[in-house]
This record gives C-alpha cells, sequence and structure tokens, in this order.
C-alpha cells in the first residue's frame, strides 16, 4: 500500500537540504495542493486518475502515460480527480549538465524504459544524498536521460486569456462544447471580423483559434473517456465531431493513441 499522504511535505521537506534528491511516492491525499514552488526542478507522474495542474499563466492536463517537468521556481497548484491518486515525484537540484530542457514546463509521453525507472525509484522516499555514491548517482542518472527519453511534448496546455472579451470568448467555446463552432459563427457572435478576431487569438494566447479550439475539445474529450460511462462515438459527440473518424485522427494526432485504444487500456494505463 501506498505511503499515506504528508500534508504540506513539500515545503518543509524538498528543498530543506539544497544538494539532496528528494523521492516521494504517495498518495495525494487532498482534492487539491494549493499553489506552491519549489527550489528543486520535480518530475512527476500519476497513476490512477487524472490531473490538472495550474500555473499563473496556464491550464495543464497530465493523462496517463504521461509525466510533466515543473522547472525550480515555478509556482503550481495540482487538481485531482481524486485524493486517491498516487503521485510519483523526484525533486532534482540544478546540475552543471543541465540543458535548457530543464527550463521549460512541458508535458511528455513515458514509454517502456522510462516506466521501469520510476517503478525502480518506488523503494525511495525522501532524501538521496551526495554522499549515498549508489542511490545518488541512478537518481541523478534518472535527470539526464530525460532529455533523451523525451523527444515529443504533448501540447496539453491552455493558456489564460487576458483580454476580456476574450475570457467571455473561450467562456462560450467551453459552454458550448457539444457544438461545432465556426470561426466565421464566432467571429459574428461577438462583432468581430474574422481577421480582428484572430490577431487577438495570436497576440492574448500565442496560438491561432483552431489550434486553441482542438485542444480544448481533446481535453474535455479526455476527460471523458475516463471519467465517463460514454463510448468513444458519444465522446465524440460531447465535444461536437459528428464523424467518429474525424475525431479520432484528430485525437490520434494530439494525444498520440486513438481513442479506443485509450479507452481499452486506460485500466491499465493509470
Amino acid at each position: 500500500m501506498e505511503k499515506e499522504y504528508v500534508n504540506k511535505y513539500y515545503i518543509t521537506e524538498v528543498d530543506a537540504v539544497a544538494d539532496s534528491i528528494y523521492c516521494h511516492h504517495a498518495l495525494m491525499g487532498e482534492s487539491v495542493i494549493t499553489a506552491h514552488k519549489h527550489q528543486k526542478g520535480q518530475f512527476l507522474y500519476t497513476e490512477g486518475g487524472v490531473v490538472f495542474l495550474k500555473t499563473s499563466e496556464k491550464s495543464y492536463f497530465l493523462p496517463a502515460r504521461h509525466y510533466i517537468w515543473i522547472p525550480s521556481g515555478i509556482k503550481h497548484s495540482i487538481h485531482p480527480s481524486s485524493p486517491t491518486v498516487v503521485m510519483r515525484n523526484l525533486y532534482f537540484p540544478r546540475f552543471k549538465t543541465d540543458t535548457d530542457f530543464y527550463d521549460k514546463i512541458n508535458i511528455y509521453p513515458v514509454n517502456d524504459l522510462l516506466i521501469e525507472l520510476i517503478m525502480f525509484t518506488n523503494r525511495w522516499n525522501g532524501n538521496i544524498f551526495p554522499s549515498d555514491e549508489t542511490k545518488y548517482a541512478i537518481a541523478k542518472a534518472f535527470k539526464l536521460v530525460l532529455p533523451e527519453l523525451s523527444a515529443s511534448e504533448l501540447p496539453l496546455a491552455l493558456p489564460y486569456p487576458q483580454h476580456a472579451i476574450l475570457k467571455d470568448i473561450v467562456a462560450y467555446l467551453e459552454a458550448n462544447i457539444t457544438e461545432s463552432i465556426s470561426f466565421s459563427a464566432l467571429a459574428k457572435q461577438f462583432d468581430f471580423s474574422e481577421r480582428t478576431l484572430a490577431r487577438l487569438f495570436q497576440k492574448d494566447l500565442n496560438m491561432s483559434f483552431i489550434q486553441y479550439y482542438t485542444i480544448l475539445r481533446m481535453l474535455t474529450a479526455l476527460r471523458l473517456l475516463l471519467d465517463e460511462k460514454l463510448s468513444v462515438h458519444e465522446v465524440a459527440l460531447q465535444v461536437g465531431y459528428s464523424s467518429l473518424p474525424t475525431f479520432s485522427n484528430t485525437f490520434h494526432k494530439i494525444i498520440g493513441i486513438r481513442p479506443s485504444d485509450y479507452v481499452k487500456h486506460k485500466n491499465t494505463l493509470i
């Protein structure tokens, strides 16, 4: 059985020893882990449910068989679908060998080798000190191989709009997710020219409307596939796709797996 959650462990323990690697495998234990930050970089992998991670700029969705890297100093909160979600954390100090890979918050798929490495670290909890040369070398190697094992990042993050009208537009898209809303219809609904609205999306969110809308629909589809008793076809309809092949192809392009395969293996993936 997993170790019970230790309240606010990340504040009192993770950064207590500057050069240690801190390892923590435990139940979330809470419906939310409130906003906090670490001096160390964080590797987070979860099992048993859906996890949203929020920063001041974006909301990230962490699906099964993926991990998120959180650079040092990034304030974030964690929102699991259930307190029984298991988190597997490793916190690393900065090394001279670090590249700019470790400066960016991103989500990456986990392959079989990384799964084996994660499970190997399950035997550790707490600080791993440089004086414990064998354990420290293995844990440090875990961090060093991440760039090699994380070639493709997953764009499962949505920025928060700053523009007041764009906030209303995003809320409208979320409230009407079952519809397939065209860009021209959206512009007309909010009394914008298509050119002006396109510029607003790019300037405020740093992505096009179609990029934002597609990711929003796929994030919603992931949540429905994991949390609801719906078929893939029903989920497709719930996020505005009348064509199942189109939905499946889009899901595969964004998530990296067919929705039917995701449903089939979700119990073993999470």
